[in-house]
C-alpha cells in the first residue's frame, strides 16, 4: 500500500479489512501518520510474513527545516528551542554525508517503544519523559537531496536499518550543526524487496474488490525471500515438512548445501511452502529444519 498522509498503520489495516472482508491481515512495518508511501501488507497465511517485512532494510526521503526542534521532533509537535544561527550547503552536506555507517540512537518519547510496559507516547502525552536506553543501529545510505540556504529547509535520502527513526536522525543533525532540526515530510520508498512504484492506493483496492479482481493485486509471499536460495521437496519430503519432521538432502530434488544456519525457499508440488533452516544434528550431519510455515 501506498499510506496516506493522516493514516496510522493500524488504520490502513482496519480499511482493508473492510474493503476485503477478513480480519486476517498485519503490515509490516510502522509508518507515523505524517509518512507516505510503502506499507507492506499481509493477508491470509502471508501474516506470518509481517515480522520479516519489520526487520528488512527500508529507504526515505524526509524534509527537514533548520532553526527549531520541537518535543515529536517534526514540525506536527510543540516548538521547544529556536536558533538564528544560519547553515550552508556545504557544511549541511558533509553532515548528511557523515551520517552513514553502524551508531546508536535514542527513541524518541512519541514513539511507540514500550519501556515498563507502557508505550514512550503514551508518557510524553501526560508531559513525561524517562530515560530511554540506546539501541543500534545502521545507515547504510545517507545523502542530501536539496538544501534551500534562504529557507533553511531540504530533503535527505536514507536506508536504515530496522527501529531506525528518521525524525531522531534529523534531530540529531541539527544538533550537530549547532542548531536545531525538525523533519517535515517523510516519504517510505522502499521496504525491502518492494519499491513506491509497486504500491496501490485506497481507491484501487476497492475497485479491484468491487470486480472480484483483489488477487491481481497480491505479491507472491515467496517475494519476499527471493534472498534466499531455494530448495524443491520430494513427495516424501513435503509430508515430512508437513508434520514437522527433519528434511535431508534425499527428500528434495536437487538437495542442498549444508551451511549452518542458511535459511532456503522450501517448495512442494503446490508452491511456496515454507521457510526451511540448515541445522547440525546432534548425531553429526546436517539437515533442513523447518523455520517457518506459511501455511
Amino acid at each position: 500500500m501506498n499510506k496516506p498522509e493522516g493514516f496510522t498503520s493500524h488504520d490502513v489495516v482496519a480499511k482493508l479489512r473492510g474493503m476485503l472482508k477478513t480480519r486476517k491481515i498485519g503490515h509490516g512495518g510502522t509508518l507515523d501518520p505524517m509518512a507516505t508511501g510503502v506499507l507492506p501488507v499481509f493477508i491470509g497465511g502471508a501474516t506470518r510474513a509481517a515480522d520479516f517485512a519489520a526487520a528488512q532494510e527500508k529507504e526515505y526521503i524526509a524534509g527537514f527545516n533548520l532553526g527549531f526542534c520541537t518535543d515529536t521532533q517534526d514540525t506536527t509537535g510543540k516548538i521547544l528551542g529556536k536558533s538564528d544561527k544560519k547553515i550552508g550547503s556545504a557544511e549541511i552536506y558533509m553532515a548528511v554525508k557523515a551520517i552513514k555507517g553502524k551508531q546508536k540512537q535514542i527513541p524518541p518519547m512519541y514513539s511507540a517503544v514500550k519501556i515498563g510496559g507502557q508505550k514512550l507516547y503514551d508518557l510524553a502525552r501526560k508531559g513525561k519523559e524517562i530515560e530511554r536506553p540506546e539501541r543500534d543501529i545502521f545507515i547504510a545510505k545517507s545523502e542530501l537531496i536539496s538544501f534551500d540556504d534562504q529557507m533553511q529547509c531540504g530533503q535527505i535520502g536514507l536506508a536504515v536499518s530496522k527501529g531506525t527513526y528518521v525524525r531522531t536522525i534529523i534531530h540529531d543533525l541539527g544538533e550537530k550543526l549547532g542548531t536545531y532540526a525538525a523533519m517535515n515530510s517523510l516519504v517510505r520508498t522502499r521496504s525491502g524487496a518492494y519499491k513506491l512504484s509497486e504500491c496501490v492506493d485506497f481507491e484501487i483496492v476497492q475497485k479491484a474488490a468491487n470486480e472480484g479482481e483483489v488477487q491481481s493485486l497480491l505479491h507472491a509471499t515467496d517475494s519476499l525471500f527471493l534472498d534466499y536460495p531455494a530448495v524443491s521437496l520430494t513427495e516424501e519430503g513435503a509430508e515430512r515438512a508437513t508434520r514437522g519432521a527433519v528434511i535431508f538432502g534425499r527428500h528434495t530434488e536437487k538437495g542442498f548445501d549444508e551451511i549452518e544456519g542458511q535459511l532456503y525457499r522450501v517448495y512442494d508440488k503446490q508452491g511456496f511452502k515454507m521457510l526451511g533452516q540448515i541445522k547440525a544434528l546432534d548425531k553429526g550431519g546436517f539437515a533442513l529444519f523447518v523455520y517457518k510455515n506459511f501455511r
